[in-house]
């Protein structure tokens, strides 16, 4: 058999490939923008592809030699793709805030034909988002959080109860399997209004398809590489939630809405807060809403599909964030025994003047407990890279660099908040630096963990009162110290939120 034929066809694509890879990381060179030597086909991601380091890692590799270099920004290369990385304050502020119009969406895919649980906020664009962020805003009210808050607190039992029968065995416990339970648990009876029993029953249908979601399977790292790679008139053909995922979901809505309607019944939770939307395009404070549409023009109103996917991102999002952030924060209050202390101290002097009851007012009156999760916040941000896209041409001011309209935009928070120019030794768990004095001293833009601008994550009051009463609930009867089995110095594991290579086990203390 000859094979002069197939090995040049295989040698002439090798060369193309090559080729076409030299020319795509020629892009920051030619506009002589400091950036981490691009590998072949892989860019910049070869050592986070092959799980050798966190994305965040390499991303504060180049933040650092930008910085050394007195430089405002860098490059960097997905794949093929170019990324903008901005490092200095002034330009962050521009690209989030004042310049907003330029930059207005996240670079994520979206194909609400497709696949309908895509077309959620956190995807969608221009003025769709706009649309849909203006509904949804009244829903995350500081009034509509105290709504909610006893379904939250309803949730601590189930934990209590599992936190306490590891006591009894003595056993040391993976913190964030536990926390997971119960933030899944929230979740579930908050935006679908189902109680899901997690941390009794963690193999339930509902955890099942949540974690189907999460898996990073090989298809799933093939499907994400081609949409960093490809135009959208490719990826469009790909579905990227899978279908018994979307028809799990979307299902579980639909017969959830057709009850409530058909019943009239009236919960106290997100899901009431959708139909209402559906039904009479705004939210109010009682159980209006619930009869069938009443609005004539559906533009006004959300499709059944619409609340299916603000749902499953509520989801997505609210359980793994929270259940990170409480993690990370009994991580650092197990070696920082004085600081668990004092915090312990105000939880139950709080709730001594609340008759030892979780309320929505003591809550907030724990102002040590709102330094600790914001400290938590700083040093294990969940999610440490900011994405945007420039969506028409930006000039750089005292710069000739143009980022073109279409460009991908990174923006490195966890850098920034480790940085030591605005948070001396960084690696100290220090809630004193978010006093009052401290905050105040310190410039805009050097905190984001849920973002800036008017992108800011919508949820983010929802996932500090969840986070907060799941700590509430453990540290104020229990003593966490760090079990063997946990790795110190931590690394991070790989995925889009941080979390802790092989878990953060501890050992419990019951104190009453």
């Amino acid at each position: 058999m000859d094979l002069t034929y197939p090995f040049f066809i295989l040698s002439t694509t090798v060369a193309l490939l090559y080729l076409y890879s030299k020319w795509k990381f020629s892009y920051w060179k030619i506009r002589n923008v400091h950036h981490l030597e691009p590998i072949f086909l892989y860019g910049n991601l070869k050592e986070t592809s092959g799980k050798i380091i966190h994305l965040s890692e390499k991303m504060s590799r180049l933040y650092k030699e930008v910085k050394a270099k007195g430089g405002a920004y860098g490059g960097f290369y997905s794949y093929w793709t170019p990324d903008f990385v901005p490092v200095n304050l002034n330009l962050i502020k521009g690209i989030l805030h004042k310049d907003f119009t330029h930059f207005r969406n996240h670079k994520s895919y979206v194909n609400v034909e497709k696949d309908p649980l895509s077309g959620h906020l956190f995807n969608l664009r221009d003025d769709k988002w706009k649309s849909l962020r203006s509904k949804l805003t009244p829903t995350f009210t500081s009034g509509k959080m105290k709504m909610m808050f006893q379904t939250i607190v309803d949730c601590t039992t189930g934990l209590e109860n599992i936190l306490k029968e590891s006591i009894t065995i003595n056993d040391a416990v993976n913190i964030k399997d536990i926390l997971s339970r119960f933030t899944i648990d929230v979740i579930g009876s908050v935006a679908f209004g189902i109680e899901i029993n997690s941390l009794k029953n963690p193999n339930s249908d509902f955890v099942k398809y949540g974690k189907a979601t999460f898996t990073n399977s090989f298809s799933k790292r093939i499907k994400l590489m081609i949409f960093a790679v490809f135009p959208r008139c490719i990826t469009n053909f790909i579905k990227l939630v899978p279908q018994e995922v979307e028809s799990f979901y979307i299902n579980l809505v639909k017969d959830t809405v057709n009850y409530r309607e058909k019943n009239n019944v009236y919960r106290k939770d997100f899901m009431h807060l959708l139909i209402q939307l559906k039904n009479i395009g705004t939210v109010t404070d009682d159980a209006e809403g619930l009869s069938v549409q009443q609005i004539t023009n559906e533009d006004l109103g959300l499709t059944v599909n619409e609340m299916a996917a603000q749902a499953f991102v509520f989801y997505l999002a609210g359980f793994e964030t929270s259940a990170t952030t409480m993690t990370f924060a009994l991580l650092e209050l197990s070696q920082n025994s004085d600081v668990q202390d004092k915090l312990r101290e105000e939880i139950n002097s709080v709730l001594k003047k609340h008759d030892n009851k979780i309320t929505y007012e003591a809550i907030n009156e724990m102002e040590y407990l709102e330094k600790v999760v914001s400290e938590t916040l700083r040093k294990h941000p969940p999610i440490s890279l900011l994405p945007r896209v420039c969506n028409k041409d930006y000039e750089i001011e005292n710069s000739d660099l143009v980022i073109k309209s279409g460009t991908s935009v990174i923006i490195p928070i966890i850098s920034i908040q480790r940085d030591p120019e605005y948070y001396p030794d960084p690696e100290k768990f220090d809630p004193e630096r978010f006093s009052k004095e401290n905050i105040s001293s310190r410039p805009a833009f050097t905190y984001m963990p849920f973002g800036e601008g008017p992108r800011t994550c919508i949820g983010l009051r929802f996932g500090i009162l969840q986070t907060k009463v799941g700590l509430c609930s453990v540290l104020k009867n229990c003593r966490v110290s760090l079990n063997k089995k946990t790795i110190v110095p931590i690394e991070y594991d790989f995925g889009s939120v941080l979390t802790v290579k092989g878990g953060v086990w501890l050992n419990l203390e019951y104190l009453n």
